[in-house]
């Protein structure tokens, strides 16, 4: 024991030797034009071999599935040799800068304009500095096998604390094993709150940047600690963080941009909450979204993002399951947790069924295939007009409903299944050796859990096709009431805003919808309905009220300036909501009892 002992520490002694003298890529920020929203960035790339060093600025983001042109804002770039010699810079595309002739060591230098802090961008002003890496820091091809160092340099007079998943080195230097750790390492920088808590030998951290009492932010880290428990007990374990912790970079001010994003061992949740607001339950789903995220997503991961592309789009046909299933257990979690009543919950579940149930994009995609239209819809930029209203569902709400279908279904068996153990044993065959994933993983693994027989038609009707599960008797079984909310109310099917007299459609005729059917779309002006003018109510529905579906009404419509009249039939409103159901009999409530409560 002792020799295997003094073997384990000579080779321990060996790897440290080794780190110490590899070479590392070295980065120095500071932030003196921070009220313009500049930051200085120097990059120090050595022993460098005898050819053009290709340093580019990443298109991509970890947890963003679409294409950014950081680019943009980078300027005043030049280039040094270890001299100081100016080097030669050329451009091959816009997100790449070539230097030649240099002498083994190219010192890289620009300005970089951040103004928008969000889970995809950065955002830097007097008060703080919110840094998404790809978003800010230019890496150099070939290199990224090479460690990474970070110099902070905090503004003088300021009380900024640094945040990030980054191992703190001290003296405001930070560490990366290599590039890609890097650039999946957000930063938070201003005077933060910060709590943690150790939990089962790891420390889970809370980095806030918001104006509140040492109270309110007490309050708020219990209700975060309570979810982090309650998901906990769905996995049985916390994965293992890298540097034995997790952090919470949480950044509500008003000038900052709604967004979460997940990490491997940290997530950005962002609110422009204003000054004045208490800190509440602020962005508390998706804390618990992203938390939910370190299994599910960072180490249960699919195929289809390994490696991740930081040049390009990175399109993936599992999303239904990364962000949809991750989507169903965010507010599960509360509501085991405490932070919403199961009431809350369960009246909440009705919006997004419904919302998929009815929605025409089914036609045309099966979740695979929603998930593959990522790039085009998760914050992508386009100019010109999409259809995305008939043919996109949200993957995360698409597989939400299908995660909560196949609960409900698990769960309404006779030998005590659930979807909790579910992801758990696709944890432990997936997700804790960190194998990559694919759809028929995930059906081999429900097979294993629930039977192939199950598996299969799970996966045939729902996931390769889109079928829809039968909701209503599901829910019923779990104690859930799923009803019509007023069925005998006629509809348009259409949101009509009404500006200056005139209606338009809030976006494109939804396919088999009354006025689609009629031949109406967005750019035509809505003059009356039944032979009420628009310029007389405040509510399009007021012009229908008195009628019922099937019932025939005139729209008067102005289409480029040509007058015309269109027969449009009212349908009857489809929406349905669900509730508590007070009647459930006694094994439907023991479900109900069984999936809501703490765990």
């Amino acid at each position: 024991m002792k020799k295997l002992k003094s073997i384990f520490l000579a080779l321990l002694t060996l790897a440290a030797f080794s780190l110490q003298g590899q070479t590392h890529n070295e980065y120095e920020i500071s932030f003196d034009n921070r009220v313009h929203h500049e930051t200085n960035i120097k990059v120090k790339f050595s022993n460098l071999e005898n050819k053009v060093l290709e340093v580019r600025m990443s298109r991509s983001s970890p947890g963003r599935y679409a294409v950014h042109e950081f680019a943009k804002n980078v300027y005043a770039v030049k280039a040094t040799d270890s001299k100081g010699n100016a080097l030669i810079v050329t451009r091959s595309d816009p997100s790449q800068w070539n230097i030649a002739g240099h002498d083994g060591t190219v010192n890289f230098e620009y300005t970089l304009y951040a103004n928008r802090a969000g889970g995809t961008y950065s955002g830097i002003d007097e008060l703080h500095a919110h840094l998404n890496i790809p978003a800010t820091f230019v890496w150099a091809k070939d290199l990224g096998h090479r460690p990474t160092r970070l110099k902070v340099n905090i503004p003088d007079g300021s009380n900024w604390k640094v945040a990030t998943q980054l191992r703190n080195e001290g003296n405001n230097t930070f560490y990366a094993p290599d590039t890609y750790y890097f650039m999946d390492s957000p930063i938070l920088m201003a005077d933060l709150h910060m709590r943690e808590r150790m939990i089962d030998g790891q420390n889970i951290r809370l980095a806030l940047n918001t104006p509140a009492t040492d109270a309110e932010v007490d309050a708020y880290f219990e209700e975060v600690i309570k979810i982090v428990e309650q998901q906990k007990a769905v996995f049985g374990e916390l994965p293992k963080f890298d540097f034995g912790a997790y952090t919470f970079l949480s950044n509500y001010m008003p000038n900052a941009s709604g967004d979460g994003m997940e990490h491997r061992n940290s997530t950005f949740v962002v609110s422009g909450k204003p000054l004045d607001r208490p800190l509440g339950n602020t962005s508390m789903g998706t804390m618990s979204h992203e938390f939910f995220h370190a299994w599910n997503v960072e180490r249960i991961r699919p195929a289809s993002l390994e490696p991740f592309n930081f040049e390009d789009a990175n399109m993936s046909g599992e999303l239904w399951f990364a962000e949809g299933f991750t989507s169903y257990y965010t507010n599960l979690i509360r509501a085991r947790s405490g932070n919403i009543t199961k009431e809350q919950y369960i009246n909440g579940l009705g919006g997004a069924v419904n919302y998929v149930i009815n929605a025409p994009g089914r036609k045309y995609f099966n979740p695979i295939e929603m998930s593959y239209r990522a790039p085009f819809v998760d914050a992508a930029a386009s100019i010109d007009p999409d259809n995305n209203a008939n043919i996109f569902i949200s993957y995360y709400t698409y597989g939400s409903v299908l995660g909560l279908a196949l609960d409900m279904s698990l769960r309404s068996m006779d030998n005590g299944k659930n979807l909790d153990d579910y992801m758990k044993h696709v944890w432990n065959t997936q997700g804790k050796k960190e194998i990559p994933y694919s759809v028929r993983d995930l059906q081999s693994r429900l097979a294993e859990y629930a039977g192939e027989a199950f598996a299969n038609e799970f996966f045939s009707n729902y996931i390769f096709k889109s079928d829809m599960p039968d909701y209503e008797g599901l829910f019923q079984k779990m104690g859930v009431t799923f009803q019509h909310t007023n069925p005998e109310a006629p509809t348009l099917s259409a949101f009509i805003r009404i500006n200056n007299g005139i209606g338009r459609l809030a976006g494109n005729a939804i396919i088999g919808s009354p006025l689609y059917q009629a031949g109406i779309e967005r750019e035509d002006k809505l003059i009356s309905i039944n032979g009420k003018l628009l310029a007389d109510v405040k509510n399009a529905n007021e012009t229908i009220s008195d009628l019922k579906p099937g019932d025939q009404v005139s729209v008067e419509i102005d289409r480029w300036g040509k007058k015309m009249t269109k027969m449009v039939t009212l349908a009857a409103n489809s929406s349905m909501r669900t509730g508590w159901d007070q009647n459930a009999d006694a094994e439907a409530q023991k479900r109900r009892e069984d999936w809501l409560k703490k765990k």
